[in-house]
């Protein structure tokens, strides 16, 4: 991999692959480490490495903030295995190099495609931001995160999505070709993915500040709030839930609104009057969960088809008859499924 030449002020160089820069990673844990079958101690052991055990990292992937022994940090290194280990337990020598973004298929590299040459690089998401340097056609970028801004349509897609490189400068993802789908990049600040509470006691009192702060704000029921995020994140064990701290789904149409911080598509069910399919919708994906509690709030009140909802905001079972006959949900049994939930728990006590 060659290095790539972007010019800034003066002419900056773009960490190359680990595999290319030659660091030696090893463990260095004395009692071992757990190799994982993804980036979190929720996934499951697959196997143990010994202390100085020497690594092949192809990625790392942001997973499960971890203290280790050699740094505190949300990445966590794909292994040449596909097993996955804390980047907080690896020692790097000399030191740590740029290590891609995993994809569904190893190291995801951003590569620049616009067909006509260099791409400018900008201070902010968006063209009305000033220019501080052009990356090659060919380059293969380091891309801290993504955030979302000005619409571009550029050869590779038309999206919002700008990648930020280091120093805070921007290229479109417009024009980014990533060697591997579902690069696993965060959010530009948004917070390491959460592992799903032990009980479905922890998960109800982990809800339940949230939820009467939206009563407060937005006259939402709690019960509901609660019940609701029960389901639709699958008592916080859902990809959707765990990676992007939608405890909702709430989807995109085009835009995350003005509280979550970026769309990212992920497979779900719709389903009509007859029976249910599987496919792919982009869902709003927020910084931490308390973001995601408070637009679902916001999201039920500003929207005019759930107006009649808001009757009853102190019976709390025809208000989730209500968002349900409005099309919050196109499970035929949503509001059923919330009910029984709010009895089962008795969830009403969060109502008081």
């Amino acid at each position: 991999m060659k290095w790539v030449l972007v010019s800034v002020v003066a002419s900056v160089l773009v960490p190359a692959p680990a595999a290319a820069a030659g660091p030696v990673a090893t463990v260095r844990s004395d009692t071992g480490l757990n190799m994982r079958s993804g980036p979190s101690t929720a996934d499951a052991a697959m196997g143990r490495l010994a202390d100085g055990a020497r690594l092949t990292v192809v990625c790392q992937a942001y997973g499960q903030f971890i203290a280790g022994t050699q740094r505190r940090t949300a990445a966590w290194d794909r292994l040449s295995n596909g097993r996955y280990i804390s980047d907080g337990y690896v020692r790097w020598s000399p030191r740590r190099p740029w290590v891609h973004w995993c994809g569904t298929k190893g190291a995801a590299r951003p590569t620049i495609r616009t067909g006509t040459g260099p791409l400018n690089v900008r201070t902010g998401p968006g063209t009305r931001y000033a220019r501080v340097g052009q990356a090659a056609e060919g380059a293969v970028l380091a891309v801290e995160c993504q955030v979302w801004g000005e619409t571009v349509n550029g050869r590779v897609r038309r999206t919002a999505a700008w990648n930020r490189l280091a120093g805070n400068r921007y290229v479109s993802d417009a024009y980014v070709a990533w060697s591997s789908a579902a690069s696993t990049l965060p959010w530009c600040g948004q917070e390491p993915p959460t592992v799903p509470p032990a009980n479905s006691a922890q998960f109800i009192a982990r809800a339940a500040g949230p939820a009467r702060a939206g009563f407060r704000q937005y006259q939402v029921p709690a019960s509901v709030t609660i019940a609701q995020s029960i389901l639709e994140s699958g008592w916080g064990g859902s990809g959707l839930t765990r990676r992007d701290h939608s405890y909702f789904g709430i989807k995109c149409f085009g835009s995350p609104g003005g509280i979550a911080v970026g769309c990212r598509s992920y497979a779900t069910y719709e389903c009509d009057k007859s029976h249910c399919w599987r496919t792919t919708a982009q869902f709003r994906a927020y910084r931490n969960a308390t973001g995601s509690f408070a637009d679902h709030g916001r999201f039920l009140t500003v929207n005019p088809r759930y107006k009649k909802a808001f009757k009853y905001s102190r019976d709390p079972n025809r208000f989730a008859v209500e968002i349900h006959k409005a099309g919050y949900a196109t499970s035929p049994t949503y509001a059923k499924n919330l009910i029984d939930l709010m009895k089962r728990y008795n969830l009403y006590r969060f109502d008081k």
